[in-house]
């Protein structure tokens, strides 16, 4: 199956800017873990708060690699991204993309998520609705 990519726009905000106002470098992971929870929050029913605070599993980064390509500015519209492009037993790999709305990369990461057990906190497979919510959205590449 092909991958599916995930889109939101975002306005870069004050609150996400350094004095110069231009976006302060780890407000891009503030984002991206915003960008995260929306996705789960479309995917899975209960969505991330519930597959945290009920269902009890984790989903922590383990890898991440970040290049800053371009500034971005207090009140520029962007566009935020998150493709899944592996997807393992445990673990789950994203690349993440800010660009401007005509394109320009602005930013981007490539993430490790793994799957855990907020009881043991240890690394478990995927769990079964999570993995079908992948599978049956064409997220598995």
């Amino acid at each position: 199956m092909s991958a599916i990519t995930f889109t939101r726009p975002h306005r870069i905000r004050f609150s996400e800017c350094d004095p110069a106002g231009i976006v302060f470098y780890p407000q891009y992971f503030v984002m991206f873990n915003d960008l995260l929870e929306q996705w789960v929050d479309a995917l899975i029913p209960g969505g991330f708060a519930g597959y945290i605070g009920e269902q009890r599993f984790g989903l922590p980064t383990v890898h991440l690699e970040a290049d800053f390509n371009a500034v971005s500015r207090m009140g520029d519209d962007v566009v935020l991204q998150l493709t899944v492009t592996h997807i393992g037993s445990r673990s789950v790999k994203l690349a993440l993309r800010c660009t401007s709305l005509e394109g320009e990369l602005r930013m981007q990461v490539n993430q490790t998520l793994v799957t855990t057990s907020l009881t043991t906190h240890r690394a478990i497979d995927i769990p079964a609705a999570l993995l079908a919510a992948l599978q049956a959205s064409g997220d598995v590449p």
